[in-house]
C-alpha cells in the first residue's frame, strides 16, 4: 500500500473517506462495510468500518472481512469465465443460449444469443421466486424455458438474473466443470484470492457478515448465500452466490485494470478486457456483463465514460476507471437485518465522488458538464 500523493491523491483521502463511512455506519447505513481503493496498480486505502452485525459485542469488519457480493457474482466471477472462454474460441457471443442448452428450446427463445444474455436484452422478466417451489439446475432451466418473455430477444433491455442463470449454465456445459470449480482453477486459485468462492467452508463463518433476517430459511442468513434462487440453485449460480473481501477484490480490481495482466498470472488479453467492459449501444449503459455510469448511478459524479462497473443487492459495488487508473470497491451487508434499508445507495455515491474530487493530476468532468456539452449548450 502507498500514501495517497503517491499515487496522485490528496493526502486527506484516507480522513475524509473515515468520516463519510464512519457517518453512514451510524446513520444505519449497515452494520459494517470495507473499502478499497487503488490507482495506478497500487493499493492507496483498504480497511473495515462498523461490526459484522448490530450487535455491540460482534466482530469487527476489516480488509479480511468476508462479504455476499449478491450480482457483482455476474461480473467477477460468471463475465469473467465467459472471457476466458471466448478468448479460448470455445464461447461465441452470437451464437444463441439454445445451441449451447439444448434444453432451452421454447420457441419464443429460439434467437437469444449469449450476447443478448450479456447485455440483458434477452427479453426475460427481472425476477420471479422459483425458490418458493424449485430447486436445482434442472428444474430451473425448464421453468426459465417455458416462463413467457417480457418482450422479443434483442429489443428491450431489463435487467433480469435469468440471463446470467443461463449464461453460468452455458459455461459449465462449455467448460464440462460447475461454475465454481472454473473459477478456482482459472482465476481465483492463479491470483491467490483465498477469500473468494461460492459456498464458504464453515470454518469462516466467524469471518462472513451475516445478511437479511429470513424466517424462510430459519432466521439471520450466515454463512451462506442471501440470493434465495441462488440458495436454491444449490449456492452456486452464475447471477449470486459468489463471498468475496475487499483485499481479494482489489487483487482482481488491479487485473482488470492492468490489461488481465498480474505479476506471473496472465489471464486475459487488454483487447478482451476494453472490448467487453465498452458499452454496447446508445440505448443502455450495459457493457458485455459489466455497467458503465450514466448521470445518477452508484459511480457517481467523476468517473469517466470508459469506466465500468457494477452493484449487488446485499451492499456492494466496484467500480473501475481506466483512463484514470482509479478503483473503487465498496462492501456492505446493508440488508442486515432487512432489505428495506436503502441508505447504501448515497454512501455508494459520495464515496465515489470523494475518491475521484481528491485526485490532483488530472481535471474532473462531472455528467451535468459532460451532458451539456453533448446537447451543445
Amino acid at each position: 500500500m502507498v500514501s495517497p500523493d503517491e499515487a496522485g491523491f490528496s493526502p486527506a483521502l484516507p480522513a475524509r473517506l473515515d468520516s463519510i463511512l464512519s457517518a453512514a455506519i451510524a446513520e444505519g447505513a449497515a452494520p459494517g462495510a470495507a473499502l478499497a481503493v487503488g490507482r495506478h496498480g497500487r493499493l492507496v486505502h483498504l480497511r473495515g468500518y462498523g461490526r459484522l452485525d448490530h450487535d455491540p459485542s460482534s466482530v469487527e469488519a476489516d480488509a479480511g472481512t468476508i462479504w455476499d457480493l449478491a450480482s457483482l457474482t455476474k461480473v467477477v466471477a460468471t463475465t469473467t469465465a465467459a472471457m476466458i472462454l471466448e478468448e479460448a474460441g470455445a464461447l461465441d457471443l452470437d451464437r444463441t443460449a439454445g445451441s449451447y442448452l439444448p434444453e432451452l428450446d421454447a420457441p419464443d427463445k429460439a434467437t437469444i444469443t449469449v450476447r443478448m444474455l450479456l447485455t440483458h436484452t434477452g427479453g426475460f422478466e427481472a425476477f420471479a421466486a422459483l425458490f418458493r417451489e424449485h430447486r436445482g439446475r434442472d428444474e430451473y432451466l425448464e421453468q426459465i424455458n417455458g416462463r413467457p418473455l417480457r418482450a422479443p430477444p434483442g429489443t428491450r433491455t431489463e435487467y433480469s438474473d435469468w440471463d446470467f442463470v443461463l449464461l453460468g449454465m452455458v459455461i459449465e456445459r462449455i467448460a464440462g466443470v460447475p461454475l465454481d470449480r472454473f473459477l478456482e482453477e482459472r482465476v481465483f486459485g492463479p491470483l491467490g484470492m483465498r477469500d473468494t468462492g461460492f459456498q464458504p467452508d464453515s470454518a469462516l463463518k466467524p469471518r462472513i457478515a451475516p445478511t437479511e433476517v429470513d424466517t424462510m430459511r430459519g432466521g439471520l442468513v450466515h454463512g451462506f448465500v442471501h440470493d434465495e434462487n441462488a440458495w436454491a440453485l444449490g449456492g452456486v449460480a452464475g447471477h449470486a452466490g459468489l463471498f468475496s473481501s475487499a483485499r481479494d477484490l482489489a487483487t482482481f480490481a488491479r487485473l482488470m485494470l492492468s490489461g488481465g495482466s498480474l505479476g506471473e498470472v496472465r489471464l486475459l488479453r487488454p483487447t478482451t478486457i476494453a472490448r467487453w467492459t465498452a458499452r454496447q449501444s446508445g440505448a443502455s449503459s450495459r457493457a458485455l456483463g459489466w455497467d458503465t455510469p450514466a448521470p445518477g448511478s452508484s459511480a457517481g459524479r467523476f468517473f469517466s465514460p470508459r469506466s465500468f462497473g457494477h452493484t449487488g443487492f446485499t451492499g456492494t459495488s466496484i467500480w473501475l476507471d481506466p483512463e484514470r487508473g482509479v478503483f473503487v470497491i465498496l462492501l456492505t451487508n446493508r440488508v442486515n437485518p432487512t432489505r428495506q434499508n436503502q441508505r447504501h445507495s448515497a454512501l455508494r455515491r459520495a464515496v465515489a465522488d470523494a475518491v475521484m474530487e481528491s485526485i490532483i493530476d488530472a481535471p474532473l468532468i462531472d455528467w451535468e458538464t459532460r451532458l451539456r456539452v453533448r446537447r451543445g449548450s
